[in-house]
């Protein structure tokens, strides 16, 4: 198969970390995050309540704290790669859009998509607009998240008129499975079991992706 799309996770995929934890440890909210996170309500309210826990915080120093998340090992290579054969390139998280921009900019990837914080007059609001507008209660769809990353996938098939089987998805965690699932080559990366299970192949590494190729 020729592979004209890639989608990657960005958080524990293409960051060698999860944006939200890095800034509730640096800012004092970790204990708040874990409630909401270990709470069984359908993922898109989480997302609403996390955001909650922003407010007040300035751009600026979410900005500062995102950039002290490193790299996970080979992914400038890799995405340069990937580009290099033709490949499109895209980030899909269900963290925010803000921050996905930002390294989609870093990495000169071609689209990033993420949640929508507000922000007024440089100052986080504690309100957000998800990437998914007509969320479902149901949590075991994927609809039921902020973001459906398989929806995405969709999306940017239809936008560059190419098939699902034409696409690579990456991601390590259970909101990317139905991303994984969806794609012509489904890609689980330092992942957990189950969604280990879901996957076409299981990589360490992110430039043994380009073996596929």
């Amino acid at each position: 198969m020729e592979y004209k799309l890639a989608l990657f996770d960005m958080d524990d995929t293409l960051l060698a970390g999860r944006t939200i934890y890095v800034i509730a440890d640096k800012k004092g909210f970790r204990k708040q995050l874990d409630e909401i996170i270990n709470q069984k309500i359908p993922s898109y309210k989480k997302t609403i309540q996390i955001a909650e826990l922003l407010k007040g915080m300035s751009l600026k120093e979410f900005m500062n704290i995102f950039h002290t998340i490193p790299l996970n090992p080979n992914v400038e290579e890799t995405i340069t790669a990937l580009k290099e054969k033709g490949l499109k390139t895209a980030i899909v998280t269900n963290s925010y859009d803000i921050a996905a921009e930002n390294l989609k900019q870093r990495l000169k990837m071609d689209y990033a998509v993420g949640n929508h914080l507000i922000i007024k007059n440089g100052i986080i609001t504690g309100d957000v607009e998800m990437h998914n507008k007509n969320p479902v209660d149901n949590i075991n769809d994927c609809l039921s998240r902020s973001v459906c990353k398989r929806e995405v996938l969709y999306d940017l098939c239809k936008k560059l008129k190419i098939q699902p089987k034409e696409t690579i998805a990456v991601g390590d965690g259970g909101v990317d499975i139905p991303m994984i699932k969806a794609a012509g080559l489904g890609v689980a990366y330092k992942a957990l079991p189950h969604v280990k299970e879901n996957a076409d192949i299981v990589i360490t590494d992110l430039k043994e992706l380009l073996n596929y190729l």
